[in-house]
């Protein structure tokens, strides 16, 4: 199957380069920095040793980066690459990161553009960041002999009955990680039965995230434009979502007539398609990424930006987390329960099984079916401050319980991997 998929993927350059290109009109790859997806660079390879970390998007490189730091201060010879694949993560680490860091685009996994980029960068130790796995690129990078870890990765039951089917080609893959840190016990067992008897869980490097940082000035401003009003937040929301939160919007508006929803959708490019559903049904909506403020009459404020989440989350002591009343796992609750805010969430969590039970049993959070369901629990947590007060100092306990144990263990665990200077 390997064999395959790398014939397939030499001969299909054309159609690769026409699928980037396709990307690239529909605002998903960087116009000016396509010949990364290539493996073409005009940065200088640093002198020295240098750690490669692998991360697919934005939540889990922001999760790397305290991982990254703590290389940084134990070996201060010590250059670091990011990869990553999406544009969000780029403009969003253009913010954050630290000196000797340095990002670049990961090549399309295609033979000749993944040793381009090997050759050309020399990594002397690799960390990837969950489980976005490139066959090409991994295999390569194991081929010479560069060490790898697989940190924080996750495998779900479905994706377990799937790779069974082809457990061989699995087996290999997972084993060009000399170190492989699940961030849950069923991942790691899944992993370990698909032929990676090494793979262990030493914690979730979420959990070792840096509270969401923030523009203090732009958030100065928008606290003084929406004043006394009561205000909650629909964060990463998905479609199918949407609806609803209009719905809880509108019931709520019956007890709370000057009510303020921030929606912030998952995906920013929707903020388009959002305004005019909504617009549809007579509320009326600004948008952040036009540079729109909220006003007395404004219903909605659609915080359509990215590597804004910090900003939005202090706004509100009340945040609903999308991507849970539709089957697509959830998103992660640390990031609003960092910053105080008191938590709800639909059923389907499964990407963050352990750390939402530990937040509705600790009464940090609690799970909503529908409408009405959810329109009660908002309405209950805005009429008593206090009841949200709580509950958000609750959560921010949790998610920050544990957090400097985490990031031992892990950094414990692969550090030995980084060679020792020549």
């Amino acid at each position: 199957m390997q064999w395959l998929y790398r014939c397939i993927t030499l001969l299909g350059g054309p159609l690769i380069s026409f699928l980037l290109w396709r990307r690239q009109i529909a605002g998903k790859e960087d116009p000016d920095r396509m010949a990364e997806r290539k493996g073409i660079t005009s940065a200088a390879r640093p002198a020295g040793r240098l750690l490669w970390v692998h991360a697919a998007s934005v939540g889990e490189a922001l999760s790397g980066l305290p991982l990254v730091q703590r290389f940084l201060e134990r070996h201060p010879d010590l250059n670091v690459l990011i990869t990553t694949g999406t544009v969000s993560s780029a403009r969003v680490l253009a913010k954050q990161l630290p000196e000797r860091v340095a990002h670049q685009y990961v090549p399309a996994d295609r033979g000749p553009w993944v040793r381009r980029f090997l050759d050309h960068w020399q990594p002397d130790m690799g960390v990837w960041i969950e489980s976005e796995l490139w066959p090409n690129l991994m295999l390569e990078a194991h081929g010479r002999g560069i060490p790898m870890a697989l940190v924080n990765g996750r495998m779900s039951a479905r994706s377990y009955r799937r790779w069974q089917l082809a457990r061989s080609s699995i087996t290999r893959l997972l084993n060009c990680f000399r170190v492989i840190l699940a961030r849950d016990e069923q991942s790691a067992h899944f992993i370990r039965d698909l032929g990676a008897p090494h793979a262990i869980c030493v914690g979730d490097l979420k959990q070792a995230a840096d509270p969401l940082t923030v523009d203090e000035a732009e958030l100065t401003r928008l606290q003084a434009d929406i004043g006394s009003r009561p205000v909650w937040v629909a964060a990463s929301t998905h479609p199918g979502e949407d609806e609803t939160v209009f719905e809880v919007h509108k019931k709520l508006c019956e007890q709370f007539p000057t009510l303020l929803t921030i929606i912030a959708p998952r995906h920013a490019d929707r903020g388009r398609q959002i305004t005019t559903q909504l617009s549809r049904d007579g509320l009326k909506v600004v948008r952040r990424s036009a540079g729109e403020m909220p006003t007395p009459d404004t219903d909605i404020y659609l915080a359509d930006t990215m590597g804004e989440m910090g900003l939005i989350y202090r706004l509100a002591a009340v945040a609903f987390i999308g991507g849970s009343l539709v089957p697509h796992g959830g998103q992660n609750p640390l990031e609003p329960a960092r910053l105080g805010c008191a938590i709800l969430h639909g059923p389907h969590v499964g990407n963050f099984t352990s750390i939402y039970a530990d937040m509705d049993a600790g009464g940090a959070a609690r799970q909503i079916s529908d409408v009405t369901r959810l329109a009660d629990s908002v309405a209950v947590l805005l009429r008593d401050k206090q009841a949200a007060a709580s509950r958000g100092r609750v959560a921010k306990a949790l998610a920050l319980k544990g957090r400097d144990n985490v990031l031992k263990h892990i950094f414990t665990a692969i550090e030995s991997l980084l060679p020792e200077p020549k």
